[in-house]
């Protein structure tokens, strides 16, 4: 299970509402594990403005880390991706993606178990919906994983932003075990395979 720190919480969570995409700001949301690992790799790709750890795809409204991380809320943690469309591709950020977690493993990543960790990803329009299945479809060809990819795709219906505390957590705390164990090997794995993308 992730190490957890007695840190005190700072804001609650307030809904992000979903907005339409512009030609230079788009945004997709992602969920493989632990937030602080996909937030950690996406905060170095180019053309990324934003990544806000969160939470997405459950039945209680502005649900708080603990109540999630008790897996009874429906939702996972997740990472809304904001970019630059004509920096980075959506296709690009979903290999990214496909390449720092294992979407074959159901309801866990590593030692982090429970739906709250789930492989999954939302689409709020046809095109990032079609977008996300090419790219689970290559990922599957491509074989980068042993097994089947059980990646949930889904609308999004509300992005709840994390706490405070929760946002920059590699940055601001990479001396913690997690982060050194768990979340370095992931932006290691990142920055040899994706050189061409770092900021």
């Amino acid at each position: 299970m992730k190490l957890r720190f007695l840190i005190p919480i700072l804001t609650a969570s307030i809904a992000m509402d979903t907005h339409a995409d512009t030609p230079n700001q788009a945004s997709i949301v992602l969920g493989g594990g632990c937030f602080w690992c996909l937030e950690a790799v996406y905060e170095e790709v180019r053309g990324v403005s934003a990544a806000v750890s969160g939470y997405a795809g459950g039945h209680v409204p502005s649900p708080s880390y603990k109540q999630v991380t008790g897996g009874r809320t429906g939702h996972a943690e997740v990472v809304e991706i904001q970019y630059d469309p004509q920096q980075v591709s959506l296709d690009t950020l979903l290999d990214v993606y496909f390449t720092i977690h294992d979407p074959t493993t159901r309801d866990r990543q590593g030692n982090d178990v429970g739906p709250q960790y789930r492989s999954i990803a939302f689409y709020r329009n046809d095109a990032e919906k079609a977008a996300i299945e090419a790219a689970i479809a290559r990922t599957a060809q491509s074989g980068e994983w042993r097994g089947s990819i059980v990646t949930q795709v889904e609308p999004l219906e509300t992005f709840w932003p994390a706490e405070d505390y929760h946002q920059e957590y590699f940055e601001l705390n990479g001396e913690q075990p997690y982060c050194s164990l768990v979340i370095a090997p992931k932006v290691a794995k990142f920055r040899k395979r994706f050189v061409d993308l770092l900021k």
